[in-house]
């Protein structure tokens, strides 16, 4: 008799790609399994109507996943990564991380080959991401920012009915809804860092789940993990989230893994971005050096100063 695992995920379309891509690979390894999705709505999709750097960014996506994990209702959560917190509850572990998608952010605009560059002058891009923001504003001073909320199809059909210029969104995100055919560019990484764990898929399970865990062995990727250990640990040295303009990238080499991370003031008008090279046998050290080198450099600054300005301080 088939064993029955139950994953849970959120109900946007995005989301459900990504349980029925882990569906699909757990099937293909594992003959004595039945998989079964349910889904459970979250904090973060029924606040709908305000930017996540105003309510917050602890749990928003995952709190609610992560309670039936804990009572043992469902067997698995998949997270997109850059929405799961660096501080993971008692009880629960992050598993398994698939192999990485391409990280980059995407650039929407009304022509194909409109580039963040070659917009025009006070052209107005709409984004949630204060990273996003922060990183554009710096580029492009004169460019107008206004907020957007709602999952992938939702914000691009948004832009296609406004009068804005363009809006920003995640290549993994987009292409993996088969919505490639909108994107006027890609945004080099030396242009926009992407946000801490974007591109990959995080699975959480119970850690007394020991059969989930040795199935979810077939389907782990060791260097996209190694890169997001990294990544995930500078933003928990930098006490980082959606509040506060924090961009990193972790790449596996031959020689060695490399890690490129920024911190900016929320106007842009201040960043600061270090490169690190490092081994990958220990990647959070990695992560929490560079992030020390940044707090060196001068981020120790901006992030007071955000905190203060969020009551944190």
């Amino acid at each position: 008799m088939k064993r029955k695992i139950i994953i849970g995920s959120r109900g946007s379309e995005l989301a459900l790609w990504q349980a029925n891509f882990i569906k699909k690979q757990l099937q293909k390894f594992h003959r004595n399994i039945t998989v079964e999705i349910k889904v459970i709505k979250t904090s973060g999709d029924k606040i709908l109507d305000v930017a996540l750097s105003k309510i917050g960014d602890k749990n928003l996506f995952t709190k609610e996943l992560e309670i039936e994990l804990l009572k043992g209702t469902i067997d698995l959560a998949v997270h997109s990564l850059k929405d799961l917190q660096t501080e993971i509850p008692a009880g629960l572990k992050l598993a398994a991380v698939t192999k990485r998608h391409d990280v980059e952010d995407v650039l929407i605009a009304r022509k194909k080959g409109t580039t963040v560059e070659n917009l025009k002058e006070d052209a107005v891009v709409a984004t949630g991401s204060l990273r996003r923001k922060c990183q554009l504003m710096h580029i492009r001073p004169d460019i107008k920012i206004v907020d957007l909320r709602g999952n992938v199809p939702t914000r691009i059909q948004k832009f296609l009915k406004s009068d804005w210029d363009a809006i920003i969104l995640a290549r993994a995100g987009v292409e993996r809804l088969k919505l490639k055919k909108y994107i006027s560019s890609f945004i080099k990484t030396d242009l926009i860092l992407p946000a801490v764990g974007q591109g990959a898929l995080g699975i959480e399970i119970n850690k007394e789940n020991k059969f989930v865990n040795e199935l979810l062995q077939s389907i782990h990727h060791e260097d996209s993990y190694k890169a997001i250990l990294a990544e995930r640990a500078l933003l928990k040295t930098l006490e980082g989230g959606c509040q506060v303009p924090i961009g990193a990238y972790a790449e596996v080499k031959p020689n060695g893994l490399y890690l490129d991370a920024m911190v900016g003031s929320l106007d842009g008008t201040i960043t600061f971005r270090e490169k690190v090279r490092g081994s990958k046998q220990n990647p959070e050290k990695l992560g929490r050096l560079l992030a020390k080198e940044l707090l060196k450099a001068g981020a120790k600054s901006i992030l007071r100063e955000i905190y203060k300005s969020l009551g944190k301080a």
